[in-house]
């Protein structure tokens, strides 16, 4: 009865916000959604300039829903502070945390689904890094993407460890299998993901992860409608399984993304 609940209050929302926000024979401007394209099972670049991910296909979901193209915008976690404004996103996508700092320039979506930090190693060292206490040593090698809150996790949990900044999310699994680096501490899912490619590797107690937090959309501040549009679609695809039917064909046990 609750999703019935939720699937006729997103189809109200939706009807009243289409009323207003796109007069009658007005063409309807693109969804514009910044993403990082590295961050599976969330973003993921075919490196053409197409995405494909959980969060890409709730997005595109969401334009559909709102009768609005969409169009995927390349951004960084090092420069999506500085790149959501001035490229004109309307919602930032691709596995965000909800975090302080990202509150200072834009608005947040409902949360859709909640993750935690989880340790990623060789799976032959596996005892070794388990703890926070065995990572935050001088010998331990930790690496880390640059400018989202993995490298603000390792930077308040690893201060004696010798970190790595590393310029993208893709190679820098390569870094540990390869034994340049000892252990990259990330969230949980994508850990699941990653050692599917990386056989190798393996994430540690994906489900008892160091912490937790909410995984949402970044929303354009200040704009109610949009920001109606986007809880009401997530809301409505959390409550009809859609959300746990995408995490599943990433991760789960019969996964096929």
């Amino acid at each position: 009865m609750r999703v019935h609940h939720i699937a006729a209050g997103f189809a109200a929302v939706l009807t009243a916000v289409l009323s207003v926000a796109v007069p009658a024979g007005a063409e309807a401007p693109a969804l514009r959604v910044c993403t990082t394209g590295d961050y599976p099972p969330y973003s993921v670049s075919d490196g053409r300039g197409g995405f494909r991910g959980v969060d890409i296909d709730l997005a595109r979901g969401l334009a559909d829903a709102v009768r609005r193209p969409i169009e995927f915008v390349p951004t960084t976690w090092a420069s999506l502070k500085a790149d959501f404004q001035p490229l004109n996103c309307d919602i930032a996508a691709g596995g965000i945390s909800d975090s302080p700092a990202r509150r200072a320039f834009s608005d947040f979506s409902i949360a859709y689904g909640t993750d935690g930090k989880a340790p990623i190693t060789r799976a032959a060292d596996a005892a070794a890094y388990a703890t926070v206490e065995q990572i935050n040593r001088p010998e331990v090698r930790v690496i880390v993407n640059r400018g989202g809150t993995n490298e603000e996790f390792a930077r308040k949990n690893f201060p004696d460890a010798r970190l790595t900044l590393w310029p993208d999310n893709v190679t820098l699994f390569d870094e540990i299998a390869q034994g340049r680096a000892d252990v990259f501490v990330t969230d949980s899912v994508e850990g699941r993901y990653r050692v599917r490619t990386h056989p190798d590797l393996t994430v540690l107690h994906p489900e008892r992860p160091f912490d937790s937090f909410g995984k949402v959309f970044l929303l354009r501040k200040n704009d109610p409608l949009l920001a109606a549009e986007a809880n009401a679609w997530l809301a409505a695809q959390g409550a009809t399984g859609g959300v746990d039917r995408l995490f599943a064909d990433w991760i789960g046990p019969g996964a096929t993304a």
